[in-house]
């Protein structure tokens, strides 16, 4: 039983090293650059009103590449009824553009 026991131990603690395995992969992928936060927004003051009907979409800026530019606010027109504007956003590393909402 001793002879038994002692020849399945060492079995076992010998075929830890008996298999030597090696492990490689490989990934194929569109490497995604994530552009920094971008920088403060510009103070600018909205021109005169533009008529009925308009709202004001304020400046902002969007990502292009690594690289971020400031788009100036302006008048615009709904593009329906009761709709309002909501402005682009950057959260947890991602651009979000701005979109029309009623």
């Amino acid at each position: 039983m001793k002879t038994k026991l002692l020849t399945l131990l060492l079995l076992a603690s010998s075929s830890m090293f008996a298999a030597g395995r090696v492990f490689f992969g490989v990934s194929v992928g569109v490497p995604v650059a994530v552009a920094p936060p971008p920088p403060p927004a510009y103070v600018a003051y909205a021109p005169p009103y533009a008529g009925y009907g308009y709202s004001w979409v304020g400046g902002y800026y969007y990502p292009v590449g690594p690289r971020w530019y400031w788009h100036s606010g302006y008048w615009a027109r709904p593009p329906y009824v009761g709709a309002r504007w909501y402005a682009p956003r950057y959260y947890g590393g991602r651009y979000y553009g701005g979109y029309w909402r009623r």
